[in-house]
C-alpha cells in the first residue's frame, strides 16, 4: 500500500512539474510575440509617441539640427533646434517626422529628411492600482487586456471587490472617461466584450 501512495505521489508531482515547465514555456513565448508585435508595430508606424519615450533625430545633412537621444517631457513636448516647442505625445513616428520637417522647411532651402527613432518606449505604460498583489505601472510591450493587467499585478486579493473595477482613459482632448469591468462576469465567460485591450497610460481601479 505503501509503494501505491508513494508511485501516486511521484506521479502527481511528475505531473505538476512538467504542467510547470509547458506553463513557463507558454509565458516566454507569448512575452517573444508580444515584443515582436511591438517591434513591428515601431516600425509599421502606428506606435504612438508617449511622455518619457527616449527618441533620436537625424536631419539629412543637417549634423547640427540633430540628436543623438532626447526625451518626451512630462507635459508631451519636445524642443527642436530652430523649430522650437512640438507636441510629440500621441502623435505616430510618421506624423512626428512630419511636424518637424514642416517647422525645419521655414529656414532651411531644401525640403528636409527627418527620420525620428523610438529608442526607448519608457512612457508606454498601464498602471494597476488598488486591491492587488503588486500594484503599479507595467510595461505595455504589446497588446494587453484588462484581465492579462490584473494577472501581471498579481491577481486581485481577498477583499477586492471585482465586480465594480473601473478603467479610467484620456483621450486626446485630456478629457477622462471611465469604463466599467466586471472580474466576477468574465470568469463566468459573460460580458466578455468589456475585457478591453488597454492603451497606453489607462489606469485600472480595483477597489
Amino acid at each position: 500500500m505503501s509503494r501505491f501512495f508513494a508511485a501516486t505521489c511521484q506521479y502527481r508531482r511528475s505531473n505538476y512539474c512538467l504542467g510547470l515547465a509547458t506553463l513557463i514555456v507558454a509565458l516566454l513565448f507569448n512575452s517573444y510575440v508580444a515584443a515582436k508585435d511591438s517591434d513591428s508595430e515601431m516600425e509599421a508606424g502606428s506606435y504612438k509617441i508617449n511622455a518619457g519615450d527616449v527618441l533620436s533625430l537625424q536631419v539629412w545633412n543637417e549634423p547640427s539640427l540633430s540628436a543623438d537621444q532626447f526625451s518626451v517631457r512630462p507635459d508631451g513636448f519636445i524642443s527642436i533646434p530652430v523649430v522650437g516647442e512640438l507636441r510629440a505625445s500621441q502623435k505616430t513616428i510618421v506624423e512626428l517626422q512630419a511636424s518637424i520637417a514642416k517647422g525645419l522647411s521655414r529656414y532651411l532651402k531644401d525640403q528636409p529628411t527627418v527620420v525620428v527613432s523610438v529608442l526607448a518606449n519608457n512612457g508606454n505604460v498601464v498602471y494597476v492600482l488598488g486591491k492587488v498583489g503588486r500594484p503599479g505601472a507595467f510595461p505595455l510591450n504589446g497588446p494587453m487586456d484588462v484581465t492579462q493587467a490584473l494577472a501581471f499585478a498579481g491577481g486581485l486579493n481577498s477583499f477586492a471587490a471585482e465586480n465594480k473595477i473601473k478603467i479610467l482613459r484620456r483621450d486626446n482632448s485630456g478629457q477622462q472617461r471611465s469604463i466599467r469591468y466586471k472580474y466576477g462576469h468574465i470568469k463566468d465567460g459573460v460580458e466578455l466584450q468589456t475585457n478591453i485591450l488597454l492603451k497606453s497610460g489607462d489606469v485600472v481601479l480595483v477597489p
